[in-house]
């Protein structure tokens, strides 16, 4: 479902929270961290105590943003769930990560139709102290706002920003660690994308922006970045890409 950006920000309601919400809590922040030090990225770790997550406390958003904001400049900011892509970039652009405040029920601890806070915050949220995945993120929100209106462009960005912030994978220490929200707020694909290296691609922008993304089961394929450096240096060639992409549409339309 789609909603609209409200006219007036909206706000954590954390005193709406239950016991049943703090034990939901608890029960995903353990069972991921038992298995996420030795496989997830150093910097998604740092992060993690960088934003002062635990496993006793819901994060209180006003909170994470004291801690988030003098590190990198980025924020959380609460949206009722998926909205326009036009205003989840141009919030973006401007260091606004979008979250909502929304907590699975235990019977849905392994399965969501769409992402609830747990992905949102612990899987996203201690990379935004990551200086290099902010100004990639900054500059895909650029690049996809000058691609907006045009349906395939932002399919071919959507796939980016799936192989990489939701799933990526990176090279560190001679070892693949995790990175992708969605790897990491997952207890079962954070093993499944590290069992079988032939599921692990390197990372090229043309090659990723060809691979449909999959909603229904674990994915084919992970795509591996070397640094996160490489990940925002890689940003002229998406855009060139895309332009390419244009241009070439146009050229058999005129054909």
């Amino acid at each position: 479902m789609l909603y609209d950006l409200p006219s007036t920000p909206l706000r954590q309601d954390y005193a709406a929270y239950t016991a049943e919400d703090f034990e939901v809590w608890r029960i995903l922040y353990e069972r991921q961290m038992a298995q996420l030090p030795p496989i997830a990225s150093r910097a998604y770790l740092d992060g993690l105590k960088s934003v002062n997550f635990s496993a006793t406390k819901i994060p209180n958003y006003a909170e994470t943003n004291a801690l988030l904001k003098p590190l990198t400049g980025w924020q959380i900011y609460v949206v009722p769930g998926l909205i326009p892509n036009r205003s989840f970039f141009e919030l973006m652009q401007t260091r606004f990560f979008c979250a909502s405040t929304w907590l699975r029920k235990r019977e849905q601890l392994d399965y969501l139709e769409e992402p609830d806070m747990f992905h949102d915050i612990f899987g996203h949220v201690p990379l935004l102290s990551n200086r290099n995945v902010c100004h990639f993120l900054e500059e895909l929100a650029r690049i996809a706002l000058r691609f907006v209106d045009d349906e395939e462009a932002v399919e071919a960005i959507a796939r980016l920003y799936w192989y990489t912030i939701e799933f990526g994978l990176i090279r560190e220490g001679g070892e693949v660690k995790i990175y992708g929200a969605g790897i990491l707020s997952s207890s079962g694909e954070s093993h499944y994308c590290l069992e079988d290296p032939a599921r692990w691609v390197s990372y090229d922008v043309r090659t990723l922006l060809r691979t449909p993304y999959i909603k229904e089961h674990y994915q084919d394929q992970y795509f591996v970045i070397d640094s996160y450096e490489q990940l925002f240096n890689s940003t002229p060639e998406i855009e060139w890409a895309l332009e390419e992409l244009m241009a070439l549409r146009k050229e058999v339309s005129h054909a």
